[in-house]
């Protein structure tokens, strides 16, 4: 970036820049638009590294950029229309290349928001995600204004660096204000737990596996492929209650249900207790009070 900044203003300032330079520096754009996918692949992708095949993304940069050590200010003399045809196409594929890539980067950062809820994100995460927006949108304004220096005519060369350090000096400022630099995709970690959570909500809630009375934290466990102690912690975590309360929060809930019915008066309390999930009567009353403050008896003459 600094580079690009620096060929714009020898441009703007200097007489008769060698051609080397200009496309040397219309190269580097098209390094950028790689950096850019990388970088936010990085920031939203727990431990990201990046794969051998990810290098191919950078041959139009490696092409340009050795290209321009062959094209002189003399071949650009005598080959005025060629140079003309060759610079055209060459300014055309940059430019749509870096549009190319920041329209993949803003699909990835809207794409990778979607799958969270805003009540879901912790603090670190909704950093990133500020921190994305803003930074495709800087490189936005920053293709704009370089688009804009097509129209030289009508727009001074010198608006597109001028617009380029704003948005990089704004973006330098708004990192460390959302303290981008101290994280990346590892804070996304901790949704591989909310979706294991999710995991065992549709299990035990939704599948009903509360009802069986032989459900135990190892078996859930062994159900998810997950370690006892992986399995606690999740349901610690996001249930905000230990295993057995999890569970029996959902019986008590049902047990209030079917206590509520007058039409269920037939059944007697312990019936109720072993359909529910309940091995023992006593294990029901002290789990049924602990959560309603009362035992079952009280709660359904009430």
């Amino acid at each position: 970036m600094a580079f690009r900044i620096g060929k714009s203003v020898m441009m703007n300032f200097g007489d008769d820049l060698e051609p080397i330079f200009i496309f040397i520096g219309l190269a580097f754009l098209l390094l950028i638009g790689p950096l850019l996918r990388w970088y936010v692949l990085g920031m939203l992708r727990p431990n990201f590294k990046l794969l051998k095949h990810y290098g191919f993304e950078l041959i139009p940069f490696a092409l340009i950029f050795i290209s321009s050590f062959f094209i002189t200010k003399e071949w650009f003399d005598t080959n005025k229309s060629q140079a003309i045809i060759l610079f055209g196409s060459a300014l055309l594929f940059i430019y749509f290349h870096l549009a190319f890539y920041i329209h993949l980067s803003w699909k990835k950062v809207k794409n990778e928001a979607k799958k969270f809820k805003e009540e879901e994100l912790t603090k670190s995460q909704k950093s990133i995600f500020t921190w994305l927006k803003l930074l495709v949108t800087g490189f936005v304004v920053i293709w704009i204004s370089y688009a804009l220096n097509i129209l030289d005519d009508e727009v001074p060369y010198i608006i597109g660096p001028i617009v380029y350090s704003i948005v990089i000096y704004f973006l330098s400022y708004k990192a460390f204000v959302l303290k981008t630099t101290e994280i990346n995709g590892d804070v996304f970690k901790i949704n591989d737990d909310l979706s294991m959570f999710k995991e065992i909500s549709d299990l035990v809630i939704t599948k009903k596996l509360y009802l069986e009375s032989d459900l135990s934290l190892s078996k859930l466990s062994e159900m998810i492929g997950q370690s006892t102690q992986k399995t606690s912690s999740v349901i610690n975590q996001y249930a905000q209650r230990n295993f057995n309360d999890f569970i029996n929060y959902y019986r008590i809930e049902d047990a209030k249900r079917i206590l509520s019915n007058p039409e269920n008066k037939k059944f007697t309390i312990s019936s109720i207790a072993f359909d529910i999930g309940f091995s023992s009567l006593s294990s029901f009353n002290s789990a049924f009070k602990k959560f309603e403050g009362t035992t079952p008896s009280s709660f359904r003459k009430r």
